[in-house]
């Protein structure tokens, strides 16, 4: 399972703030899919068409956006993607940046961890890092504990990894993309060529819930 999240941490109405904090995740059986993006750089070099960095939707061009979203229509992977309102977000996980990183993921694993895994199952986590050296740690743990927290039986191990070193985490930062455009500015077109992989948008907090704003 690879990771990616989208939206800030910031619970004001300010300019530039999310709506929502959306934890993403793409499950795989095999890295065939990464394999086949690196190739795809390697294909998009030779046509002239670089990047200067890993893929990242935000920053790609449309034309390296459309290339990506036809390879994965090639191959097999689930979405899962938890969509937090954060006007309504218990008070007690909004103190920090970590409380909210680690709720989601307390909430996302609780939701997806029994549909793909079962006791005696072995499953790898794998969530993009975050910020300084200490940061990363702080939300590598955060992340461990929520997996620890669902306590049915399955092996889980989590890693933290730096989203260029790993093509898996460049397709859950596409996947996470187009999730975002959807819920944030209500652009289907994105989500559209991912839609047949996504099996969940869940929405702890349901637009009637109480609101803290």
């Amino acid at each position: 399972m690879f990771a990616d999240e989208s939206g800030n941490f910031d619970f004001t109405r300010g300019r530039g703030a999310s709506r929502y904090f959306i934890l993403t995740t793409v499950t795989l059986r095999d890295t065939r899919p990464g394999d086949a993006l690196l190739a795809l750089r390697r294909e998009l070099a030779w046509d002239r068409v670089g990047l200067d960095t890993e893929f990242h939707a935000t920053t790609d061009t449309q034309a390296v956006r459309d290339r990506v979203f036809a390879l994965l229509a090639q191959h097999t992977f689930r979405v899962d993607a938890t969509i937090i309102d954060k006007p309504r977000v218990p008070l007690a996980a909004r103190t920090t940046d970590l409380a909210l990183y680690g709720h989601a993921w307390t909430l996302h694993l609780a939701r997806v961890l029994p549909e793909i895994a079962g006791p005696g199952d072995e499953s790898l986590v794998v969530g993009a890092s975050i910020g300084t050296r200490r940061r990363r740690a702080a939300f590598h743990d955060a992340i461990a504990q929520a997996a620890d927290a669902t306590g049915f039986g399955t092996e889980c191990r989590v890693a933290s990894w730096d989203a260029a070193s790993d093509p898996c985490l460049q397709l859950a930062d596409y996947c996470s993309w187009a999730v975002q455009r959807w819920w944030e500015g209500g652009d289907p077109r994105a989500r559209a060529a991912i839609a047949d992989r996504i099996m969940g948008e869940y929405l702890p907090y349901p637009p009637d819930a109480p609101s803290f704003y």
